[in-house]
């Protein structure tokens, strides 16, 4: 994963933060896969240090990972807290949980987060931090070519690495943030969209115009593209979320 991702994760929260604010960093981190299943984090004091928290917040966020069944921690020799990551979800059950206009509401929301950091990252970034798209992308390919229908956690996850990738790539660990809870919220529910919408073809096909624009330094056509993608998937999920059965 991107190491501008990875650090926006472990950046300072705000200088008011609760615990449950902390949770919610390091949960989102999991869901998405910037934490990894099986990793090790950080000792207590170097992870409370780089939040810019005390060592009694993190333990209670810590505690409460715990009970979420997200961290485990071992104690003794090789001892320490290690990521578990949670089980793959229902999306449609998920989706249901959501009003029409809700779904619209958390389309503009994201609209405006995607387009700004697409845009950013087209004025900000260097082709190191291209590289890290273009392998994506790669990767994505070559997962699609080989995973049978109904096999499709890696490629979503996958997806939601892209997208958090062209935010870390604006440099701003706020935009890159609010990426991964974006990801971590409804990415899986935007994936469904995407599949509705027509498929890996046609997503692949947006992903790579984003990707070139951010690559050029086309800010206009970097934050346009990323735009019409959100737009797309949200009016594709408005339209399978109306035709669920109450």
């Amino acid at each position: 994963m991107v190491n501008a991702a990875r650090l926006a994760v472990f950046s300072p929260v705000d200088s008011t933060a609760r615990v449950d604010v902390v949770v919610r960093r390091l949960a989102d981190a999991i869901a998405v896969g910037l934490l990894a299943d099986g990793e090790q984090l950080p000792s207590e004091a170097e992870l409370a240090a780089s939040l810019g928290v005390s060592t009694v917040t993190l333990r209670e966020a810590l505690m409460a990972l715990r009970q979420q069944g997200m961290v485990e921690t071992r104690r003794g020799r090789g001892g320490g807290s290690f990521v578990r990551a949670p089980s793959e979800i229902d999306v449609s059950t998920r989706l249901r949980l959501f009003a029409v206009d809700e779904l619209r509401d958390l389309g503009d929301h994201y609209t405006a987060i995607a387009g700004a950091a697409a845009r950013l990252a087209a004025q900000r970034s260097l082709p190191a931090d291209v590289a890290p798209l273009r392998r994506s992308l790669d990767e994505m390919a070559a997962v699609a070519a080989r995973v049978p229908p109904g096999m499709i956690a890696q490629l979503r996850r996958l997806d939601g690495r892209f997208h958090i990738e062209v935010a870390a790539a604006s440099q701003s660990a706020r935009l890159t943030q609010e990426e991964i809870r974006l990801q971590a919220d409804v990415g899986p529910l935007l994936w469904l969209s995407h599949e509705a919408l027509g498929g890996h073809d046609e997503m692949a096909a947006q992903h790579h115009a984003i990707a070139h624009a951010i690559e050029i330094g086309d800010g206009d056509q970097a934050r346009a593209h990323a735009e019409r993608h959100v737009l797309d998937a949200i009016e594709h999920l408005i339209e399978l979320r109306l035709g669920l059965q109450e």
